[in-house]
């Protein structure tokens, strides 16, 4: 969908509803114009980018899309697109909206088969740009909390650095072999295409990982993946059913919640038990496999994009990317680094270069100026 940067403060906009606590589920079934209804505190990035993917019509949001605890970006990127945002309209909207209810936001009113429900906050783009300078300039608490929260796990696990995790037996050999690991982040699809185009997929022929939805983003592309791990909450049944091999997550004590949805399908999968996120475990088992380089697309790495994943620290992925630092190549804004152009200068060249071929292979080629002769006869 097309992304218009314009303030919708006071459109009026109507349409079905979809009813989803969880925005990464509801972004799967929203169909274009629909009226997405959610419970959701501080709007990530890649939440925003799923419903306007979708063709998201409209935004009411029951919990505040930014609350300025830090600088998330995804409502901006929803009111900049033209999505009409009704913002902290209260948990009972949750309830009060059904699946299918017609829906009419005008305004900060919110309006079910035309009686109103919900009143709550019209976020406008000017708005949210001053919340969002308020939290940068107040980030230095956050940071100090997060970084706390960091210290004090990496105080506990520092031995993971050295210690030999138990990494679960798989059919996938990573030994002297790329592996592309493909997390649902920031600029996946991007940074995606340009490892396709580049030739770098079909060329070197890695192995392909994907965390989660980073399964679905891989098949998206007409690539299979050879692994899937995760909590198997946001990848769709299609990606487990391709035939790659299923590895679920999980938490220390060995409580795997993934591992129900995968009896239910009746799919074969391996345990992988570490307090860590998904993506950290998928980079310990390439490398204590003995993979030659992990290329990462779309992983998390900044204080912001944990916050946004509701992670207090990213200790696990400090200590992890400490240990397979020599072997990892992080794609993360790749396509922002580089991006291929063909300058008309160089087309122009190009052709010249050509045609002066042409004309010296006509003076110097005796072939041809025999060929040139034989025509001329006729005429003199």
């Amino acid at each position: 969908m097309p992304r218009r940067r314009v303030d919708t403060a006071k459109s009026v906009v109507v349409g079905p509803a979809r009813v989803d606590r969880r925005t990464k589920d509801l972004a799967k079934r929203l169909l274009p114009g629909e009226i997405a209804v959610i419970d959701h505190l501080d709007i990530d990035r890649v939440a925003a980018d799923s419903l306007l993917d979708a063709g998201v019509g409209g935004v009411v949001n029951a919990a505040r899309s930014i609350s300025g605890r830090y600088p998330n970006t995804g409502p901006l990127l929803l009111v900049e697109a033209g999505v009409p945002l009704v913002d902290d309209v209260g948990a009972d909207v949750m309830e009060l909206i059904k699946e299918g209810d017609v829906v009419r936001l005008d305004g900060e009113r919110v309006y079910v088969d035309g009686e109103l429900t919900a009143k709550g906050t019209r976020q406008s783009a000017a708005a949210i740009s001053a919340t969002l300078t308020s939290a940068r300039s107040a980030m230095g608490a956050e940071l100090e909390r997060f970084a706390e929260n960091t210290l004090s796990y990496i105080r506990r696990e520092g031995h993971l650095l050295v210690d030999e995790p138990d990494i679960p037996d798989v059919p996938v050999d990573f030994r002297g072999r790329h592996v592309l690991i493909v997390v649902r982040g920031l600029g996946y699809k991007d940074d995606l295409q340009l490892l396709r185009r580049s030739g770098y997929v079909n060329e070197l022929r890695p192995l392909l990982v994907g965390v989660d939805g980073g399964a679905d983003a891989l098949l998206e592309l007409g690539f299979k993946p050879d692994l899937v791990i995760g909590d198997m909450d946001s990848v769709s049944e299609r990606a487990l059913t391709c035939g790659a091999t299923l590895v679920v997550h999980a938490y220390p004590g060995g409580r795997a919640p993934g591992a129900a949805r995968l009896d239910a399908l009746s799919l074969a999968y391996t345990c992988f038990e570490s307090p860590g996120t998904s993506e950290d475990i998928a980079m310990l088992m390439a490398y204590e496999r003995g993979a030659d380089l992990i290329v990462a697309v779309g992983t998390h790495s900044s204080m912001v994009e944990f916050l946004d994943k509701g992670r207090a620290g990213m200790a696990s992925t400090f200590l992890v990317r400490m240990k397979v630092g020599p072997i990892l190549v992080d794609a993360k804004g790749v396509s922002r680094l580089y991006q291929h152009r063909v300058r008309k200068r160089d087309l122009l060249l190009l052709v010249g270069a050509a045609l002066c071929t042409l004309v010296l292979i006509f003076i110097f080629s005796e072939p041809v100026r025999a060929l040139l002769r034989g025509l001329s006869l006729p005429f003199r």
